[in-house]
């Protein structure tokens, strides 16, 4: 049965679906004697240091749409974007600003980068290549649907996936539409999808029907399909399985999670299933160590052992506080919250290890990290740096 603050999320995310960019105050108060309130944080023995290397201000951050935008790293640049239309470049290592454009867009897709191409999905949308080394604008492809996930590419393909249940290729150079692939989307879904995965000439796509399929990037036909989640239940609410975390390819390995339903590990080359474990994920997996990490709907943050044999620890003092997808770090794991808490933990049994606040306004996108540094992108905008290391 579904949990009350899960339903009340639900409702949320569907009403801002069809208001787009309407606010709705009140949801999330809560009377001291509730339940599925966010858990209150207890103090913790810190053995890490979290040091703050720079902070950079994004525009209005993740805007009122309920977007998850995050930044994208290729060397020595990590790539951000704002949902009023801001994108900037900026050195990873020393925080400098390296260009910063304005577009007039709504963005809601995040950041995907090739080489020299850089792609933005909006609202409208429209996706838009601009030159990765300078920001200048080099083409844009008008789609329907909204785009909330960030557009992917292998050098010729790009590929991009639309709220309304399609996956489409567009050309990497003109922008040309190529293929077009239309799921079946169920009545109700959560507000996001799943970000494509492309792998040389592969692309690697879940679904709001609780599907992940692989396709060939250059024809759009579909290689194999796995059904990760079958729908139960009377009402829609409970129906819902939707792929909308991130997935993670490693070792020929594809790792997913759905809502209401399983984490998965797939074969990604057959599509053979190699084990699964009963999970409900909005925010995706990751995997470091020989764990494969979840952030529960109700949220339980989980390490399940890559080989298949089942839950290595459970950590459930964050419960209802909105997790984000676990990212590992250095010897960690790291997940952050709804009231902008980013946690770290150890991997070898979950156990808190160092906590910091990051931004009042919480924490939805994914965070990305180069071996000790987490880059963290807050709701109001601000993309921050810290490096994590053993307290001496």
């Amino acid at each position: 049965m579904m949990r009350p603050i899960t339903q009340r999320l639900l409702v949320v995310i569907f009403l801002l679906g069809l208001s787009g960019c309407s606010t709705i105050s009140g949801w999330f108060s809560s009377d001291d004697d509730d339940a599925t309130a966010p858990a209150a944080l207890v103090d913790i023995d810190e053995t890490v240091a979290i040091d703050k290397l720079w902070s950079e201000g994004v525009g209005n951050g993740q805007g009122s749409g309920f977007y998850r935008i995050r930044p994208t790293i290729d060397g020595d640049t990590i790539y951000i974007a704002s949902a009023e239309g801001e994108v900037m470049a900026i050195d990873r290592v020393d925080g400098d600003v390296v260009w910063d454009v304005e577009l007039e867009s709504t963005l809601s897709g995040g950041v995907g980068v090739w080489e020299e191409g850089l792609f933005i999905g909006s609202s409208e949308g429209v996706v838009i290549k601009l030159d990765s080394a300078t920001g200048a604008q080099l083409w844009t492809t008008a789609l329907r649907g909204e785009i909330l996930s960030p557009p992917q590419s292998n050098g010729r393909v790009v590929v991009a996936q639309t709220y309304d249940g399609k996956l489409q290729g567009l050309d990497f150079d003109t922008g040309e539409l190529l293929w077009v692939y239309d799921s079946n989307v169920p009545v109700l879904t959560i507000r996001g999808t799943s970000t494509p995965i492309v792998d040389n000439d592969r692309v690697y796509a879940g679904f709001a029907n609780g599907r992940v399929l692989a396709f060939d990037i250059n024809s759009g036909a579909v290689v194999w399909e796995v059904r990760i989640a079958i729908p139960r239940g009377r009402s829609e609410i409970e129906r819902i399985v939707d792929i909308d975390g991130s997935m993670e390819l490693a070792g020929g390995t594809l790792y997913a999670a759905s809502y209401q339903g399983n984490v998965v590990a797939i074969d990604a080359r057959s599509g053979r299933r190699l084990w699964q474990q009963k999970a409900s994920s909005y925010s995706g997996v990751s995997q470091s160590f020989g764990n494969v990490y979840v952030a529960d709907a109700d949220g339980a943050l989980s390490a399940y052992l890559r080989t298949g044999q089942g839950l290595r620890w459970t950590q459930d003092a964050l419960a209802y506080r909105e997790l984000s997808r676990p990212t590992p770090v250095g010897g960690y794991v790291a997940v952050a919250d709804v009231e902008g808490y980013l946690h770290i933990l150890s991997v070898a049994d979950g156990t808190f290890v160092g906590r910091i606040k990051v931004d009042s306004a919480g924490v939805r996108a994914d965070m990305q990290s180069v071996d000790n540094v987490i880059y963290v992108f807050g709701n109001s905008g601000d993309l921050v740096a810290y490096e994590i290391t053993a307290d001496p």
